[in-house]
């Protein structure tokens, strides 16, 4: 008798704890095959370490080979499901294509960036969604840092040591956390000018930082925030982004060549086409984690809305919490309908707290509701940490002790590029390639199915507190789309034209997520949609983010002694472009706004009238 064969699509926190434990309850009785674009899992809640340096990349992932001997691992991205036949059609990192057949199929597939229609931010903006983002920003901030320390202008000065991050949700409030005590670490090798000090403004719609946590929880980051530094101001979002900085919902317009997108995230595309009963963009299931009339699929994460028995008539966010729950439930029910295993279980939960990383000995935490801040909240969010991981639990404590005893590494190691890390991209956690293979231009990523999922009213995770949520949303120049040219992409600029033109920021081919030319919102709403294999959110995520093309301090793609340009053999320079000058018939971006708004102080290092708390030194030497 043939064995089953079960197919898992994603290797995140559902579907990896899919695969592990449906290893552990087969015993060899079935194929087991594990799709997914990368051969590692990542542990997204400590991604910001990454990015401020105390952790190496490697520690915060886990060879899905190693961990998973008895999974068959296949490197690849799911194009299409034909539920009929039971076959997915996938394309590898190479450009090659090929097909899986199933008789049980696990779509975990997670969830990709959100970009909302705001003019610039798809040009201007990063995510943090992925380890190459993390690596992009880490070589970013320190660039930046070492600019502004040689800089003669003041005003050059201040617009490189001032960092942006939108959003104040778990991965925003932690990323401005780590990076206020990176910078500060850095200029103490670096000075900048005389008194000034690196200055990093945390923004979002909501009334408070951290609005999905308890309000004490909330109240301890945002106090801590502010005494390390950080420029707090809530009720406040992007309303454009530009070359030379970004202009507030309030008009103030704050020079920076740094903007974090840490907005939120969006059920993965590939759900969509399927044509099955939708929530939100999430493929409705049972509490068996089932779809109802399909007994040979199942769904969990993000892509998932598992039906929430503790709250009835709700589902369960999208944590990194539920997705591994997700996990071993659904594998649990995959293995009793083919008689491998016990009998089907509902999926109920019970909220163990949630824990949010501040840098040094500071952390908010509320382990089984117990309020906890300070030093007891930062061992107890490291202890948790080191529990929950799948691997590598001795390196990371070991590069903790390093950091608590040793000066971090501020280096720019240059391995990824602005343009390789988009904001729009569909696969976060692929770095793009210069000269990578083609791909198909009718998945539905993407900004063609960002903006359609956020202008169409198409099904959609809305970050909390964020724009584009309920009556604060900022929708400026909801017009029509307008395609990029190559040239204007190659030189990361905006489109010209005067804010709020009624025009959308659409990318031409080289610019659009996995190399496929860019649809307008209509035509990829129809497409079939393309898999991301993988990356469920942070655990301390409901809502995680994008990333895209980034001015300050990199060579543009086809310029003369930068990345070699796309398509052109032999990594010559892009035709049109002698000198870096710009390609003829290009229009030249429109000037930034006015002068800074009386109402705050000009953006920019700002001079230190406090001393450094002791844990931000402790934190750094």
């Amino acid at each position: 008798m043939s064995r089953p064969r079960i197919l898992i699509v994603g290797a995140g926190f559902a579907g990896y704890r899919t695969a592990r434990t449906l290893s552990r309850l087969t015993r060899g009785r079935a194929h087991i095959t594990l799709l997914n674009p990368t051969d590692y899992f990542l542990y997204l809640p400590l991604l910001p370490q990454v990015a401020a340096g105390i952790l190496e990349p490697r520690r915060v992932t886990v060879s899905l080979s190693d961990s998973l001997p008895d999974v068959r691992l296949v490197l690849g991205e799911a194009e299409r499901i034909d539920l009929d036949d039971g076959t997915l059609r996938y394309t590898g990192p190479e450009g090659e294509e090929g097909s899986l057949s199933y008789d049980r199929l696990v779509l975990a597939a997670g969830s990709v960036n959100k970009l909302l229609p705001i003019p610039g931010v798809a040009e201007h903006a990063h995510g943090f969604r992925g380890l190459p983002e993390a690596l992009y920003l880490r070589d970013h901030v320190t660039r930046q840092v070492e600019l502004a320390a040689s800089a003669d202008d003041p005003e050059a000065c201040a617009a490189r040591c001032t960092f942006v991050v939108v959003g104040a949700g778990y991965t925003g409030t932690e990323v401005a956390a780590h990076g206020q005590m990176f910078t500060d670490a850095q200029v103490r090798k670096h000075p900048l000018r005389q008194g000034m000090r690196p200055r990093w403004m945390l923004l979002d719609v909501a009334p408070r930082v951290l609005p999905e946590m308890d309000e004490k929880l909330s109240a301890t980051a945002d106090r801590v925030l502010r005494q390390r530094g950080v420029d707090v101001r809530m009720g406040t979002s992007v309303k454009e982004a530009t070359h030379d900085g970004v202009v507030l919902t309030d008009g103030e317009f704050v020079q920076t060549r740094t903007l974090v997108w840490c907005v939120g995230v969006r059920p993965d595309p590939l759900v969509e086409s399927l044509g099955l009963p939708m929530e939100k963009g999430r493929l409705l299931v049972d509490p068996h984690l089932q779809v109802p009339g399909r007994p040979e699929l199942f769904a969990c994460g993000d892509v998932a809305a598992v039906p929430d028995l503790e709250n009835p008539g709700s589902y369960t966010p999208m944590t990194a919490q539920h997705a591994w729950r997700h996990g071993k439930v659904a594998a649990e029910n995959v293995a009793a309908s083919l008689g491998l295993g016990g009998s089907r279980k509902p999926y109920r939960h019970r909220d163990l707290g949630f824990v949010v990383d501040l840098g040094g000995a500071k952390a908010a935490a509320n382990p089984l509701g117990v309020t906890l801040s300070g030093v007891p909240a930062g061992a107890v969010t490291r202890g948790y940490h080191l529990a929950a991981m799948p691997g590598n639990r001795v390196r990371v404590a070991a590069d903790w002790l390093l950091d608590a005893v040793l000066p971090r590494q501020a280096v720019q190691l240059g391995l990824v590029r602005s343009w390789s890390v988009p904001l729009d991209t569909s696969s976060p956690e692929v770095a793009r390639v210069a000269g990578g293979p083609g791909r198909r231009a009718d998945a539905r990523s993407g900004p063609g199915a960002a903006l359609a999922a956020d202008t169409d009213g198409s099904p959609d995770e809305p970050a909390k507190g964020q724009p584009g949520s309920g009556t604060t949303q900022v929708r400026p120049g909801s017009g029509a789309a307008q395609p990029r040219t190559e040239p204007e992409t190659a030189k990361g600029r905006p489109l010209a034209g005067p804010p709020g033109s009624g025009h959308g920021q659409l990318r031409s081919e080289s610019e659009t997520a996995k190399g496929r030319p860019a649809a307008a919102a209509a035509e990829t709403a129809d497409g079939p949609a393309r898999n991301r294999s993988g990356g469920e959110p942070t655990e301390k995520q409901p809502g995680g983010e994008p990333s895209g093309t980034q001015p300050g301090g990199e060579p543009a793609r086809n310029q003369p002694g930068g990345e070699p340009a796309r398509n052109q053999p032999g990594g010559e320079p892009a035709k049109n472009q002698p000198g870096g000058e710009p390609a003829k018939n290009q229009p030249v971006p429109a000037p930034p706004p006015g002068p800074p708004s009386p109402a705050h102080p000009a953006p920019g290092p700002v001079k230190r009238t406090d001393v450094p708390d002791d844990d931000s030194a402790k934190g750094d030497s």
